[in-house]
């Protein structure tokens, strides 16, 4: 997600070379969001539709940009494998196939079948992914220390989502599995991205924004967790709180990053604000206690602000031709 916006418009003919894989972080914000409105609907009394509306919206966008950067890949493959060597936006990759895992736990209520296929593609395809991006850090000629930054964790700790629908489709073995693999690759990452943080210069500007993902790790890991353990236990409780701390700790910024300029950067609030929002619902419906389901409420007002902030500046960059644009 770190294509910003240029300030003159590419000619169209050219635009299609520079689609960045990093739009693909729109699906994981779009499925975030409706997975959090049928939580939402579970738990209090808000209308079903509003989730289903955005299920369909998701998953026509994750079809559409699928289909545009196949297309970029047949038309542009040196630019696609540009975009593979990068050490930034190589990391994006991954986001296609967290948004196919993101959609399936959306669908797998009404279309079990179809959500179990959608499963199973996403879940051998982030471990394709896992396995390509980790071998690329282990026999780097490139990497320096300046290019960590909160959008590494998507490639490795993204394993960690795999058993929130895993547990229902498959045995639960393999659940165990994709959890170790981002549980402990999240320890070794958290502490790689903290000491960039404290100890070097800031992140670029276009890259600020990607810090909210620190909040989705032990977000999304409280909910595996749970749905591995069946109920929220000490170490569920570690996990969401910890996240819990890390969004107020970034909401004490909010000033910072209000005053950004806007980069499609941006939608990294969006899938992390998302998962403690969902996290939230959980500990709601879990504890039956009315400050997690007032809190949930909150967050859920606030993930919906922000991404139709997000849709709508998006969408008139894109207007305006300042999308899919060279840095």
């Amino acid at each position: 997600m770190n294509h910003a916006l240029a300030d003159q418009p590419t000619h169209p003919a050219n635009r299609l070379a520079h689609f960045p894989v990093s739009l693909f972080a729109t699906v994981m914000g779009m499925a975030g969001l409706t997975i959090a409105w049928m939580k939402a609907a579970h738990t209090m009394p808000l209308p079903v539709e509003v989730s289903q509306g955005l299920r369909v919206f998701a998953s026509a966008l994750y079809l559409f940009l699928l289909g545009v950067y196949a297309l970029k890949l047949l038309r542009h493959p040196a630019e696609v494998d540009a975009e593979r060597r990068h050490p930034v936006r190589l990391n994006f990759f991954p986001a296609t196939s967290i948004g196919l895992l993101l959609l399936a736990i959306a669908w797998a209520p009404d279309a079990p079948d179809v959500a179990r296929w959608m499963w199973g593609i996403g879940a051998a395809a982030h471990l394709a992914f896992t396995l390509y991006v980790m071998s690329s850090w282990l026999h780097h000629t490139h990497y320096a220390i300046q290019h960590a930054n909160p959008a590494w964790f998507i490639p490795v700790v993204g394993n960690i989502l795999v058993p929130i629908a895993g547990v229902r489709f498959a045995p639960v073995d393999v659940s165990w599995f994709f959890f170790a693999i981002g549980l402990v690759m999240w320890g070794v990452l958290m502490t790689v991205v903290l000491y960039r943080l404290f100890f070097h210069e800031p992140l670029q500007t276009r890259l600020a924004p990607t810090q909210f993902i620190l909040i989705a790790p032990p977000a999304v890991g409280f909910l595996s967790w749970v749905a591995l353990i069946g109920e929220v236990d000490a170490m569920a409780r570690i996990l969401y709180f910890f996240a819990l701390f890390l969004t107020l700790l970034l909401a004490s910024n909010a000033v910072r990053f209000l005053r950004l300029p806007f980069f499609i950067s941006a939608w990294a609030y969006s899938f992390p604000l998302a998962a403690i929002t969902i996290a939230t619902f959980e500990m709601h419906a879990r504890s039956g206690q009315p400050f997690y389901g007032a809190l949930a409420m909150l967050l859920l007002a606030v993930l919906t602000v922000v991404l139709a902030v997000l849709v709508t500046k998006t969408a008139l960059a894109a207007r305006r031709g300042l999308i899919c644009v060279p840095e």
